[in-house]
């Protein structure tokens, strides 16, 4: 008598948005490396701040929204837009400060905008993202959005962390603070500046507040599916701090030699890229070959989109105005 081994069920449509979610990363890292390669040679101008690690973040909070909410993110924005569907092309442009760059090449690195995609800034200033979502959640409670305010460990000392927090719960906005806490304001470790624990403050506001793994996608999609459902239903401001890390330094300048002996190879043990395969095998049955098609296809977006983005013209300049008292 012979038995018949049954093959487990593969998650289709959860293997589909899997891949979605890894491409998505996979992205948000080769635009990275491809701008840090074309500053390196003097194609891209002014500062650069790379979101290179953090990618799970911003990808799986990004999965969570619909089309009627909005998004503010940090200097650290480019991982941001592109996770809420910016155009590569657009935004490599802008990069580049040519004239169909997503803000006409004239925003640089920092300051992106996009409202069509659902971005209301990338903010340079400290704690301008948590202003930004504060006051477009005023707005979307009377719409049935979300407002979305990426930032990091060091704006917890910030004083519009403070008074946004206090004011979101105060009228019961619909915003979700998403704390991406990378160990290091700029150059110093978050503990060595920060009195307690991050997630103490915004619960000593009652509002809810979850720490999770912020380099695995699906952590971070679940629990911000479950923070917009929250706000969207009337639940008032939810807080994740998303507990992650930056494999490259603060900005084009840092060379990073104020991390722990070994902390930055442990952390890429935990790459969210690697972790994303690794899912996709064994949770999804996703072949290797899969994915290594996915970086392909991604591989070779990037080089298209660097190519028509350095042929394509700068803005141009607009003409002298004349001012009168």
């Amino acid at each position: 008598m012979s038995t018949t081994v049954k093959k487990p069920k593969v998650d289709t449509a959860g293997r589909q948005a899997g891949l979605d979610l890894y491409r998505r990363m996979r992205l948000i890292r080769r635009f990275e490396d491809t701008i840090q390669s074309l500053f390196q040679k003097g194609e891209v101008h002014g500062t650069t701040h790379l979101y290179s690690g953090e990618e799970a973040v911003a990808v799986g909070v990004a999965s969570a929204l619909g089309a009627e909410d909005r998004v503010a993110g940090t200097y650290r924005g480019h991982g941001h837009a592109l996770a809420i569907g910016v155009e590569p092309q657009a935004l490599l442009d802008e990069m580049l400060g040519r004239e169909t760059g997503v803000c006409g090449g004239r925003a640089g690195s920092m300051n992106i905008i996009d409202l069509e995609h659902r971005l209301i800034g990338c903010f340079g200033i400290i704690g301008g993202s948590i202003a930004a979502a504060t006051g477009a959640a005023l707005a979307l409670k009377r719409t049935g959005g979300v407002a979305v305010a990426f930032f990091g460990d060091g704006t917890t000392n910030h004083g519009y962390f403070h008074e946004c927090l206090n004011f979101a719960k105060v009228n019961d906005l619909p915003v979700l603070f998403v704390c991406e806490n990378n160990l290091y304001g700029e150059f110093t470790p978050w503990e060595d500046v920060t009195a307690g624990q991050i997630l103490s403050r915004p619960k000593a506001l009652e509002i809810p507040a979850e720490q999770i793994d912020g380099n695995d996608v699906w952590a971070v999609q679940a629990a911000a599916s479950a923070a917009v459902e929250r706000a969207r239903g009337g639940g008032g401001p939810q807080f994740i701090e998303a507990l992650t890390y930056r494999f490259v330094g603060h900005s084009r300048s840092d060379p990073g030699k104020y991390r722990k002996p070994g902390e930055l190879d442990a952390w890429k043990e935990r790459d969210p890229l690697k972790l994303g395969r690794q899912t996709l095998i064994e949770r999804f049955a996703v072949a290797d070959a899969d994915v290594d098609e996915v970086d392909a296809e991604v591989d070779a977006l990037l080089e298209q989109i660097v190519e028509r983005g350095l042929a394509s013209p700068y803005p141009t300049p607009a003409p002298a105005t004349e001012f009168k008292d």
